[in-house]
C-alpha cells in the first residue's frame, strides 16, 4: 500500500482500450478520483459523438468517480509512484459503460451459478523504432526466429526491460518469445481470477509501451500493422472452479476428459461469434487480420489443440483444463473482452449449446467451418447490434456506446482518402 509521501496513479480502462487516469496523492484519491462524462463521447482523434451513452452530453458532461480501496493499490514501473485499476461510479452507482464494470458483472453472473471464472491472456505485438522522416518502421532483426531469444531477436534489451519493469510492479510474466514474423514478440500473462488477470494484462499493455518509449522504441498491439507480415492477438484463455477448488471444465468420465459445462461453453462461443467480433475486433484494421487461412480466429470453430480453430481446446487436463478463445486482437479492450467471451460462454451453458464436432480440417487448405466473421467493422457492428441476448448480458449501455463511436470510426474510414489510393490512382488518373 502506498504511503501518503507517494503519488498514485489511479488508471481505468475506457471504451477506446486507453489508460485514462490521473496522478494524485495516496491518502486524497481514496476518496475519488472525478472525471468528465465527455470521455465516454470520444473517438481516438478526439472527435466527439453526441449521442454516445454514458457521455450525458445534453446534461452538460457532469463527472464521475474512479474509486479504489487502499489495499488495492499496488506497486509500479515508476519512482516514487504507486498505481491501481479503479472502478468507476457515478452518483454511487457503476458506470454502465465501463469496461471494467461489464467483467465485473460478469463474473458476479458466473457466481451466482456456483463457479469462479479463471483468466489467462496471452498477446502479441510488433516492435517500431524510430525512422528517418518522423514516423515509424519495423525494427531490423536479420538473425531473428521464430521461439528466438536474447539479443538476436531484441538488439535494444526491450523484453530485459519489460521484464524488469514487470517484477517492480508485481506484473507476472509467465513466458516471452519472438513469434514467427519479425519483429514480433509474444508476451504470455499468468493464468489467475478474472478480474486480477484483466487488470494485470490492462497495466502491462500500458508498462510495455512506456518502457519501450524511454528506450526509443514504440510497441504497438495493433491487429495488423504490417500488410506483409502475421497479425497479433489477443489470446483469452479460461476455465471455472466450484466451490471445492475443482476445475469444472475438466471430466475424467468422458473420453476427450472435457465437462458438458465445457461443450456448453463452446456451443456459446460459436452461437455469438459474428456478434463478438464487433467486440473483441473493434477496429478497422482488425478486420485485415481476421482471414481464412490465417490461424486468427476468423472461423466459428472449435478443436482439440488445434491453432486453426477460434476456440481451441490445449491438451491439459485436470487442474489445468482450459479453454482458449483466439478472436480478439490486440487493440480489444482487455476487460470488455474478457466480459463479452465469459458471457458468451455463460448463455451456452444455460441454453446447453452443442457446439457439433470439432475442426477436422487443418485450417490452412482445408476447413469443416461455414461461417465466418463479418467481413468489417461496419458488418461486425451490425452482428453485434442484432444480437439482443449477448448486449443485453455484456450490457445494452456499453454495447450501444461502443457502437455509437465506432459507427463515428467507420464513417471517418470511409471519408478519408489512404495513401494506398494515392500510390495506386493518382500517377495515371
Amino acid at each position: 500500500m502506498a504511503s501518503a509521501l507517494e503519488r498514485v496513479r489511479v488508471l481505468w480502462p475506457d471504451h477506446l482500450g486507453l489508460a485514462r487516469g490521473k496522478y494524485v496523492p495516496a491518502d486524497v484519491g481514496a476518496h475519488g478520483v472525478r472525471h468528465c462524462t465527455g470521455t465516454w463521447a470520444l473517438g481516438y482523434n478526439r472527435g466527439m459523438t453526441p449521442e454516445a451513452p454514458g457521455s450525458h452530453w445534453n446534461e452538460g458532461l457532469p463527472d464521475f468517480d474512479a474509486v479504489y480501496r487502499l489495499k488495492d493499490v499496488r506497486a509500479s514501473w515508476e519512482a516514487n509512484t504507486s498505481v491501481v485499476v479503479a472502478s468507476l461510479e457515478r452518483n454511487g452507482e457503476p458506470v454502465a459503460v465501463s469496461p471494467r464494470c461489464a467483467l465485473e458483472r460478469a463474473i458476479g453472473e458466473w457466481r451466482a451459478l456456483g463457479y469462479e471464472p479463471q483468466v489467462g491472456f496471452e498477446l502479441e505485438a510488433y516492435v517500431f523504432v524510430a525512422d528517418d522522416r518522423g514516423g515509424w518502421k519495423p525494427l531490423d532483426t536479420p538473425g531473428a526466429f521464430v521461439y528466438g531469444t536474447g539479443a538476436a531477436v531484441d538488439p535494444y534489451g526491450l523484453i530485459d526491460a519489460i521484464w524488469a519493469a514487470c517484477a517492480e510492479a508485481d506484473i507476472p510474466l509467465e513466458s516471452v518469445n519472438s513469434e514467427y514474423d519479425t519483429p514480433q514478440f509474444e508476451f504470455t500473462l499468468r493464468y489467475r481470477d478474472a478480474l486480477r488477470a484483466a487488470d494485470d494484462a490492462f497495466l502491462f499493455k500500458v508498462l510495455a509501451r512506456e518502457v519501450a518509449q524511454r528506450l526509443g522504441l514504440l510497441v504497438t498491439f495493433m491487429g495488423k500493422p504490417l500488410s506483409d507480415r502475421g497479425g497479433s492477438g489477443l489470446h483469452v484463455n479460461f476455465s471455472f472452479t466450484n466451490n471445492d477448488g475443482e476445475n469444472v471444465i475438466n471430466d475424467a468420465s468422458t473420453p476427450d476428459g472435457l465437462s458438458a459445462l465445457a461443450k456448453g461453453a463452446i456451443g456459446g462461443l460459436l452461437d455469438h461469434h459474428r456478434a463478438l467480433a464487433g467486440l473483441c475486433a473493434p477496429t478497422v484494421n482488425a478486420y485485415k487480420r481476421l482471414r481464412p487461412a490465417s490461424l486468427s480466429g476468423y472461423w466459428a470453430n472449435w478443436g482439440y489443440d488445434h491453432r486453426g480453430a477460434t476456440i481451441r481446446v490445449p491438451s491439459e487436463r485436470g487442474r489445468g483444463a482450459r479453454l482458449e478463445h483466439r478472436l480478439s486482437d490486440g487493440a480489444a479492450v482487455i476487460h470488455t473482452a474478457a466480459a463479452a467471451v465469459l458471457q458468451a460462454a455463460r448463455l451456452g451453458v444455460s441454453a446447453k449449446s452443442d457446439p457439433g464436432a470439432p475442426e477436422g480440417g487443418n485450417g490452412l487448405d482445408t476447413i469443416d467451418a461455414t461461417v465466418g466473421v463479418p467481413g468489417s467493422l461496419a458488418l461486425a457492428l451490425d452482428a453485434l447490434e442484432s444480437d439482443h441476448e449477448l448486449s443485453d448480458a455484456i450490457g445494452a449501455d456499453l454495447v450501444a456506446q461502443h457502437i455509437a463511436i465506432k459507427r463515428t470510426e467507420w464513417e471517418s474510414f470511409e471519408a478519408a482518402t489512404t495513401d494506398w489510393e494515392l500510390r495506386e490512382y493518382l500517377p495515371f488518373l
